[in-house]
């Protein structure tokens, strides 16, 4: 793996987890997605430190090179954070379908006059 990689894996990781760090001072992300954050930045850490591990598992898999090892790794986890929004946009889609025919069957009940809201 050349060192240029390793360089941008460092300086990637290292980005990512301040960014990570920041957004969770300021409440502006859940912990349960800067758990995967910050994990998907240690494992690139581990294989821009430790550039062994890329290649035991490039010449294990049968790739040619490790980068393409690493690009496998990045690709992976991205499809991973991907199927897990589609999962929540999905299960958001569901609820909002459910409350807006819960609120159209009140309103029905109700009627729109404002002197039955009271």
């Amino acid at each position: 793996m050349s060192i240029v990689l390793r360089i941008a894996l460092i300086i990637g990781a290292l980005f990512a987890l301040s960014i990570v760090v920041r957004k969770v001072r300021r409440s502006k992300i859940r912990i349960a997605d800067s758990v995967y954050w910050v994990c998907a930045a240690v494992l690139l850490l581990i294989l821009a430190i430790f550039p062994g591990i890329a290649y035991y598992f490039s010449d294990l898999l049968g790739f040619l090179s490790p980068s393409n090892f690493v690009f496998l790794v990045v690709i992976a986890l991205m499809l991973l954070k991907l199927f897990n929004l589609a999962c929540d946009v999905s299960r958001l889609t569901d609820k909002v379908e459910q409350l807006s025919q819960e609120v159209a069957l009140s309103k029905k009940e109700f009627g729109d006059n404002p002197q039955n809201k009271r």
